[in-house]
């Protein structure tokens, strides 16, 4: 499904922070303190499989924008049956992996609904040694290129890259798809295990429509006032023109 053009949207509709707990006691009470501050949030596997499946449901009774990161990578039946089940749950987004199959079923399954499928291209948490051990003789970029390139054919709503990549898929898909950059550090932030990073401000101007946050909201000592500063940053941010 193709998203409308994401230039209208305002910084609370574009963040989205991960859920990335081990149980739904945990992220109810994350949910409780971000309150109306945070409208998007992200659901994966940490917290999937720790009741998070059933978390879904209340969230999108409460409102809130769901962002089902379950990645598919199956046989195309199984994974257009798939994505029908999850359309039905209300969410906003899932993911898929940017296999030409894979995404064609997805999108699909998708036809009809609301949701926006994501294609993941390459994970933020890949260097360049990473994807040579995985016999991929091209660069990062060149692949997420690639894909986009299939993802765009396959008709899917959007990308997951990271924001160093933004500014190349927006020149291939034009306005109208998300483009959903993980890999977000504020400025002074710690890594942890990703190596391809970027700021809110230069994701957004990179290009990127959505931005998935995690642990430097959920681990902070104060995850509202974590939220907050990084929703001013977006603010002041100076998106690059989208190109068409």
């Amino acid at each position: 499904m193709t998203a409308p053009s994401l230039l209208p949207l305002e910084a609370a509709d574009r963040l989205i922070v991960g859920l990335d707990v081990s149980s739904r006691s945990q992220a109810e009470a994350l949910v409780s303190q971000l309150g109306d501050t945070v409208r998007f949030y992200k659901v994966g596997y940490q917290l999937g499989f720790a009741g998070g499946l059933d978390f879904v449901g209340e969230l999108v009774r409460m409102g809130k924008q769901v962002f089902l990161d379950l990645k598919l990578h199956d046989i195309g039946n199984t994974v257009e049956k798939g994505v029908e089940s999850i359309a039905k749950l209300g969410v906003a987004m899932t993911t898929v992996h940017a296999t030409p199959q894979v995404m064609r079923a997805a999108a699909k399954g998708a036809e009809g609904s609301g949701l926006t499928v994501l294609a993941v291209t390459v994970l933020t948490s890949l260097g360049e040694d990473d994807l040579r051990a995985m016999g991929h003789a091209e660069s990062a970029a060149e692949l997420v290129e690639r894909r986009t390139h299939q993802a765009v054919e396959a008709g899917i709503g959007g990308i997951v890259a990271s924001a160093a990549e933004a500014h190349r898929i927006r020149a291939i898909v034009g306005p109208g798809l998300s483009i959903v950059t993980p890999g977000i550090r504020p400025a002074g932030a710690a890594l942890g295990d990703q190596t391809r990073v970027m700021t809110p401000r230069a994701a957004l101007e990179a290009g990127a429509s959505h931005l998935v946050v995690a642990r430097p909201v959920i681990e902070a000592a104060d995850p509202l006032a974590a939220a907050r500063a990084i929703l001013a940053e977006m603010e002041a941010a100076h998106p690059a023109p989208i190109l068409s």
